[in-house]
């Protein structure tokens, strides 16, 4: 985390003093310093641009110094909401990378990324697209930003990034795309499992979200237990044959509800 506070910079004028018995000055000599206007900050991110970026770069709390680019081009990351920070947290200034500014990057980027898509929480949560953002540096900070740039990515699989062109702007509004969709090699709990987008070769497909009431989590029997008869359900009426059909229930773990996703997924096979 970056710990330093944002700085304050005042300009202070200096005047000068005389005696009766000092000379006037002449035009080459000052009586105090002229007082200097304060730089402008630095510009912030352009909004509705795309980027190259790699795994590791949109992992990066700060932003890549990679050049954006029209999105009808290759790329990996698409800016759909650039924001101000607040940097005063109960009448204190805070600094950039503070809890209290962290956290409101990781509330305000995803709750308007399934409004920029064209689809609800649970599309969006059936997909392979997630949010990823940056904040200025210190230094940047210090020179007056306070910019939060939100982007979108498709997470193809392990470490991976998907390559796009064209634009994901309103792209789930007739549903999830194949290429954005969240599929499986194999089913969630069998051994080999990796999560890809369903236009790569596949075997399984997400195709509910199954939420919870509860705020903290319920513990693992509780969560286990949670989706059990929704996803049954729901295997019966994909199922050509609703007398011969397979299904199976993803439910979070303590560790993946404190990362966020504190929900569960029905997967059958496709």
């Amino acid at each position: 985390m970056r710990m330093t506070a944002v700085l304050l910079l005042v300009a202070a004028v200096l005047v000068g003093c005389s005696t009766p018995d000092a000379a006037e000055p002449t035009p080459t000599e000052s009586t105090g310093a002229t007082p200097t206007r304060a730089a402008e900050p630095p510009p912030d991110p352009p909004n509705n641009r795309c980027y190259q970026l790699g795994f590791e770069e949109a992992l990066a709390p700060e932003q890549p110094e990679a050049a954006d680019r029209p999105c009808g081009k290759p790329h990996a990351s698409e800016t759909y909401r650039v924001a101000q920070l607040d940097l005063v947290v109960d009448g204190h200034q805070v600094a950039v990378d503070s809890p209290q500014v962290q956290d409101q990057a990781a509330r305000r980027c995803p709750e308007g990324l399934p409004e920029f898509l064209g689809t609800d929480q649970a599309g969006l949560r059936l997909s392979m697209v997630r949010p990823i953002w940056f904040t200025p540096t210190l230094e940047q900070s210090d020179a007056g930003s306070q910019w939060l740039r939100c982007d979108a990515v498709v997470v193809s699989g392990d470490q991976q990034l998907a390559t796009s062109s064209g634009s994901l702007r309103n792209g789930f509004a007739d549903g999830v795309p194949d290429r954005y969709a969240m599929c499986g090699t194999a089913a969630p709990d069998a051994p080999g499992f990796e999560r890809v987008v369903c236009s790569a070769d596949h075997g399984w497909r997400a195709v509910s979200v199954v939420g919870f009431e509860a705020q903290q989590y319920p513990g693992r029997d509780a969560a286990r237990q949670r989706g059990q008869q929704t996803c049954e359900d729901v295997g019966a009426d994909e199922a050509e044959d609703p007398l011969d059909y397979r299904w199976s229930y993803e439910w979070p773990t303590a560790e993946q509800w404190q990362a966020g996703m504190t929900f569960g997924r029905c997967w059958v096979p496709d």
